[in-house]
Parts: C-alpha cells; structure tokens; sequence
C-alpha cells in the first residue's frame, strides 16, 4: 500500500504498534460513539419531557390565576362596604399569591426530576464507557481476554 491510499485509521495502528502503545479496535470504538449517541438522544428526550410537564405546570398556574381572578370580578361590588372590599382584595391577592407560589414549586420539582433523570442517563454511559476502556486496556495490556485480578 502507498502512502496515497493508505487510510488514516491504517496509520494510526502503525503509529500506535511503532511506539508500543495497545491496539485500537475501530469497531468497538465505532459501537461505543453509537451508543454515546443514544444515550444522547434518550437524554434529551427525558429534557424535552420534563420542559412539557414544566409547561404543563405553569400553565395550570396561569389558568388558576385567572379563575380567581374572574371570580373577584363577578363577585366585586364597587359600592359596598370598604372593609368588605378590602377583605376581599386581600383575600384574593393570597390565593393568588398562594397559586403562584404552588405552580412555583411544582415546576421546579418538575424541573429538577427532569434534569436529574437526563444526568443519570448520561452517568450510566459514561460508567458503562469507562468499564469498556478498563477492560479493553487490561486485556491488550496483559495479553489475556481476562481482567486482572
């Protein structure tokens, strides 16, 4: 083979075996960038998951709040008895805060379940990669298919 068409995976070998280093199988290295990828995707699918369940949450916040606000307005009487108004006004700023504050919470927990349940996916992979590096490295190193003990 010339130095034209050898391939550069070809020379890498040459280069790696040139200065003692172990050998690359490429097709293990290709399956492991494959599965480095799904677990990318699956990871961003649990993302996207938990971005709809924090829209979905702050959604219901919203349409609470304007529950509560309809129903001051239906129940607003401009020429009654101001410390009636005012209890009212009170009451209704608290269940609105209180809303808020629920709808707050639950969409960070929502959030936070999310973000925890991609990281542990990525985590997994990453696990899985390093135990796959461990044993290929013990077994090029100590000329055996088994691990060292």
């Amino acid at each position: 083979m010339n130095k034209e068409t050898e391939s550069y995976v070809d020379m890498l070998r040459k280069f790696g075996t040139n200065f003692g280093l172990p050998q690359v199988d490429v097709e293990k290295l290709i399956e492991t960038n494959r599965k480095n990828i799904e677990v990318l995707g699956e990871s961003a699918k649990a993302g996207v998951g938990g971005a709809r369940t924090v829209a979905q949450k702050q959604r219901e916040v919203l349409e609470a709040g304007l529950r509560e606000a309809t129903a001051l307005a239906r129940s607003y009487k401009p020429l009654g008895n101001p410390q009636e108004i005012l209890a009212k006004q009170t009451e209704f700023a608290k269940k609105v805060f209180d809303t808020a504050v629920q709808g707050a919470r639950e969409s960070a927990e929502a959030s936070l379940q999310s973000t925890a349940e991609a990281v542990k996916i990525i985590q997994e992979r990453m696990k899985a990669n390093l135990e796959e590096l461990r044993r290929s490295v013990s077994r090029h190193a100590g000329g055996s298919d088994k691990p060292k003990t």
